[in-house]
């Protein structure tokens, strides 16, 4: 194209939004919900490849799963955030428009319910999908309510309605009614097939509302998440609310009062995509080439550096771990890599938080709080994989408050820390438990909850035969192998759901294991005073299998303070001294007993018991039946 004067210029397109300036009225934030296994990340697969994103040859099951802890588990556990264009069929509202769709793809396990929170404050509407053939789960209604405390669109979707056992009439029927909508506004579809996703992706852009803000005002930008790369260092992932952030800008994190350069900005749909900036109510990612993993604060505002906004936007509750377990390198001289790696994870995982700590029997190492045991185990497999270390987990245990006779009070993390002398209370965190299951199982779920110091609060039928049991339990009780116990009992029927609700009294006693007369921390335990004599069973009688026989004996006990209630030996390994005695008299074979046993008796007084891995990492497993005894 020529210009009056005769000078070239480039021609430019009309009527096409640039990828970074989309106006926000074709905006659509949007995330999916449900339980864990109901289909979120097939769902958004098909999302994918209906759009173009992602083509026929890149395509792959639950694409945007990318840890291959994730992928071998079949869980999401990093929510995954992507640009999708949308041009809604004919004679659908906006038909002829390109939409811009914004979807995160979060996790189903109560662990990451603070991913989901995180997800949902950076969306104006979410799809919540429920199995036709499991129907509404405790997830499900979990996620239902923090959808409902951010003022969300709620789209309710019934999934893998081509399954032979789908009952989609009676699940949308219930689906309605948990909602608030009429059973036939309860879209069916199949996320493995993609029957009914092209007219989900119309009901989003009808029902969901644009983002809305203000865009000439200084830029205000919320973190939501964050991932460290090895190479280009910390990248964070924002939601625009007001303004506009442009490359090669001078930025500053209001936390912290950080000012740092925008080296690229962008979109990820799904891999990034860089972009001149960001405008109001888009989601993209920002790097400034930071290398340290506490300058990018999740919950956190960015503005300009100058004139930039003076009010933050409102953060994220800091979530609270509920349990605590020792972390340790086998090898000591690993100590500093673990520290680095916690550092990179806690960046990719805004819920870890760790403090050092020693142990006497296994070195320096990390108190981790997280948020369950799932998240326990995923910390710990990354861990290993990702950063090639051998560890050494202690057995989780919940935070209690101790209050003395004189008035002191102590907050305790670790068994260790319980204070020795006269005790006045012991709180200990409590949890409002949701189970649903068929109504067969109320018996069974009932005598499980009572025996892990339950107090029922209520039950509600949702239909004929599925049941909602509300249960008031101890933490302690649930964070260990309730889930497990539950799913047996309930033939896998059951699900469960778990809020923190506060703190009770309890009659709770300190376990230690001694071993040859030493007491080992990494045993120790905080159980309730009638549970403590099957628990010190229980641990001494799993012991003695795992601790090899040494030259010498070895008591194995479980005390309460000073009074042992539980004892096993390991027996000596004896040496046949009396091999070269062929008859003779019976004073020469006593001889050589008794000079094998002085030397023993020596041994004793220098040796320290060999205990291997193993014996620390049985202490998480729970293999007893419920009485104290051990499987045999």
């Amino acid at each position: 194209m020529r210009s009056l004067n005769g000078t070239c210029v480039p021609a430019t397109p009309t009527n096409v939004p640039e990828p970074s300036r989309t106006e926000p009225a074709l905006l659509r934030n949007f995330c999916i919900i449900a339980h864990i296994d109901h289909g979120k990340s097939t769902l958004a697969d098909r999302m994918l490849q209906l759009t173009g994103v992602v083509d026929q040859r890149q395509m792959r099951a639950q694409y945007l799963d990318r840890m291959d802890i994730e992928r071998e588990r079949g869980i999401t556990i990093k929510s995954q955030a992507v640009r999708l264009p949308w041009s809604p069929s004919e004679g659908e509202e906006g038909s002829g428009t390109t939409h811009i769709l914004n979807m995160i793809d979060t996790p189903g396990h109560v662990d990451f319910t603070y991913e989901v929170s995180r997800s949902l404050a950076a969306c104006e509407g979410c799809i919540l999908l429920v199995d036709a053939a499991q129907g509404i789960e405790a997830q499900t209604l979990a996620n239902l309510y923090l959808a409902m405390e951010h003022d969300l669109a709620i789209i309710p979707v019934l999934n893998k309605i081509d399954l032979p056992a789908a009952q989609p009439e009676k699940f949308a029927a219930e689906l309605a009614n948990l909602v608030g909508c009429d059973p036939e506004d309860v879209l069916r579809v199949s996320a493995k097939t993609g029957i009914g996703v092209p007219e989900l992706l119309n009901k989003v852009v009808r029902e969901v509302p644009p983002p809305v803000g203000v865009k000439d005002s200084p830029a205000r930008a919320m973190i939501f998440d964050s991932v460290y790369d090895a190479y280009r260092g910390v990248v964070t992932y924002v939601k625009v609310v007001d303004g506009t952030l442009n490359k090669r800008e001078r930025i500053r994190m209001m936390s912290t009062g950080a000012a740092h350069e925008l080296l690229e900005i962008g979109t990820n749909s799904p891999e990034m995509k860089a972009a001149d900036g960001l405008s109001v109510g888009e989601v993209g990612y920002l790097i400034t080439g930071v290398k340290d993993v506490r300058q990018s604060k999740v919950g956190d505002t960015i503005t300009q550096l100058t004139k930039g906004a003076e009010e933050p936007l409102g953060g994220y509750k800091d979530p609270k771990p509920m349990v605590f377990s020792g972390l340790y390198p086998l090898d000591g001289s690993d100590y500093p890599e673990l520290r680095e790696a916690l550092d990179k994870l806690q960046l990719n995982d805004a819920a870890l938080v760790y403090e050092p700590e020693t142990s006497a029997a296994l070195g320096f190492g990390f108190r981790v709080g997280f948020l369950g045991l799932l998240h326990l185990e995923v910390i710990r497999e990354r861990l290993e994989r990702e950063f090639g270390l051998e560890l050494i987990a202690t057995a989780p245990n919940v935070v209690y408050q101790v209050d003395m006779e004189d008035g002191t009070e102590y907050t305790v993390t670790n068994p260790s820390e319980f204070p020795v002398g006269k005790i006045d209370t012991v709180h200990e965190p409590v949890v409002r438990a949701t189970i649903l299951a068929p109504s067969e199982f109320i018996g069974a779920i009932m005598e499980l909850c009572q025996n892990r110091r339950g107090t029922l609060l209520g039950m509600d039928y949702l239909s004929e035969d599925r049941v909602e049991i509300r249960y008031t339990l101890p933490l302690a009780e649930v964070v260990f192998d309730f889930f497990d116990q539950l799913k047996s009992k309930t033939r896998g029927y059951a699900s469960l759901d778990y809020e923190p609700t506060g703190e009770q009294t309890s009659d709770l006693v300190k376990v230690d294991i001694l071993l040859h007369g030493d007491k080992v921390d990494a045993f120790s335990a905080i159980t309730h005073k009638d549970k403590a004599y099957a628990y010190g069973v229980r641990l001494v009688a799993k012991l003695r299998e795992l601790i090899p026989r040494q030259n010498f004996e070895v008591p194995i006990q479980a005390a309460i303070g000073s009074r042992v209630i539980a004892r096993e030996t390991v027996r000596a390994i004896r040496k046949d001294v009396l091999a070269k005695c062929y008859g003779g008299d019976i004073s020469r074979k006593r001889k050589l007993l008794e000079k094998q046993k002085e030397g023993k008796k020596r041994m004793k007084m220098v040796g320290s018991v060999e205990v291997p891995q193993e014996a620390f990492i049985a202490v998480l497993s729970s293999d007893s039946s419920g009485d104290g005894k051990p499987k045999k």
